[in-house]
């Protein structure tokens, strides 16, 4: 097991986007959610919705990945639901 020391002369070696991300995770998992803040949607490193959704888009394009109707047309769960025992 590391010691907190260790753990923190290791983050030396991360590139600094990996440290930038470690931090944004920190911040999320141990800040105290106020009951004011719990109705506010998580902040994605400053991002909002919209900025996410295109670098979503962007990352979709520049992959060539492409979404048709035909790959969610068996998507649908079509069974009547649980069977109830009467």
């Amino acid at each position: 097991m590391m010691t907190l020391q260790e753990i923190i002369q290791s983050l030396d070696a991360l590139p600094m986007q990996d440290q930038a991300a470690l931090l944004n995770l920190l911040q999320l998992r141990l800040a105290p959610i106020a009951p004011e803040d719990s109705a506010q949607p998580p902040n994605h490193g400053g991002e909002t919705f919209w900025e996410m959704t295109l670098r979503f888009r962007e990352r979709m394009a520049r992959e060539g990945i492409e979404f048709t109707n035909e790959d969610f047309a068996a998507l649908r769960d079509r069974s009547p639901g649980k069977e109830i025992e009467l």
